[in-house]
């Protein structure tokens, strides 16, 4: 009976560690995926802000830093706050707040930004609300332009792909924050436990 038992309580620690395995298989595989969607992305010219690219990198390199190391009380914590924090906003974030996030940035960026965004979106101009706005549809050189007299605005498009975007990403960053808190809760079960592999009369 007590060999049954001894028996069961090694098969859970088993499962335990190879659920802790997979957890930081997790952390690789995001951190590997998002350096290499970052650098697929530059390469292809899909976006040309190297300070966005060197974002993602960075967040990449360190979950790939925490799945080497190992340091999931601590780390996994923090990570669980800003990744849950980021993913409900996301999903707060409504149409207006998108508008002017949108026409911010518009006009912080330079003409080349503006201009290859235009090519790849095929739209001109943003809202078409202000002088500014007529000018730069003026000046637009997508080929929607050569096709008809106007061009639908590059606005609206990009609403369009941002709330989906922002849906998509909320969803997933929600899903994987709550797969944090279970290695969260794994590590600090788990942090002084000994292999049970290991010889039973060791100190350590």
């Amino acid at each position: 009976m007590l060999g049954l038992v001894g028996g069961k309580d090694l098969r859970e620690k088993r499962v335990d560690e190879e659920l802790k395995d997979r957890m930081k298989m997790q952390g690789w595989l995001v951190g590997l995926l998002l350096i290499g969607v970052a650098a697929w992305a530059r390469g292809l010219g899909l976006v040309s802000s190297i300070h966005i690219i060197g974002g993602v990198i960075a967040v990449g390199v360190f979950l790939l830093l925490i799945a080497v190391a190992g340091l999931y009380m601590i780390i996994l914590g923090l990570v669980f706050i800003f990744q849950f924090g980021i993913s409900c906003s996301c999903l707060a974030i409504n149409l207006s707040k998108q508008t002017d996030v949108i026409n911010a940035s518009w006009w912080v960026m330079s003409n080349k930004t503006r201009d290859e965004l235009e090519r790849s979106f095929d739209c001109c101009g943003l809202f078409n609300l202000t002088t500014l706005d007529q000018q730069d549809y003026a000046f637009c050189t997508a080929i929607c332009k050569s096709r008809s007299p106007t061009c639908q605005m590059c606005g609206e498009k990009f609403l369009k792909h941002s709330d989906e975007a922002l849906k998509i990403l909320g969803g997933v960053g929600l899903f994987f924050s709550f797969t944090e808190i279970l290695g969260l809760w794994l590590a600090m079960r788990f942090r002084n436990q000994k292999d049970p592999r290991a010889n039973p009369s060791a100190f350590l």
